[in-house]
């Protein structure tokens, strides 16, 4: 059944799929960095160092979650602005783009304080 359509201001949240999929790449990421930092302590340890490894495994966990949560926000983040300005420039016109190509006034442009300084094409 399709979503109604919404006739409030258009949200920021992202779409659910992406939360989703971030949280769950969250937890991988802490997963995965808690298996090294155990295995890595373990390692380093000789005899009985399960606490060690533990909180080797711990300290890896949040080290790693933490880094995939920051790419995480910022890949939301991207991905909100890329459709902020998808949506500005459907608004504005196909092929426009926000440029106004005949007001170019950028240097060598033939429109200088400086006739001396201006460059022929």
């Amino acid at each position: 059944m399709p979503e109604p359509a919404r006739s409030g201001p258009a949200s920021a949240l992202p779409s659910r799929l992406s939360r989703v999929l971030a949280f769950v790449a969250v937890l991988i990421g802490g997963l995965c960095g808690g298996l090294i930092g155990y295995a890595f302590t373990d390692l380093q340890c000789d005899g009985d160092c399960t606490v060690q490894a533990g909180l080797g495994g711990l300290a890896g966990a949040v080290v790693g979650a933490v880094g995939v949560a920051i790419v995480a926000v910022l890949t939301l983040r991207a991905m909100d602005e890329w459709d902020t300005i998808q949506r500005r420039d459907t608004r504005a016109g196909e092929g426009d783009h926000g440029h106004d190509r005949d007001r170019d006034t950028g240097p060598g442009r033939g429109n200088d304080s400086d006739p001396d300084r201006s460059v022929e094409p």
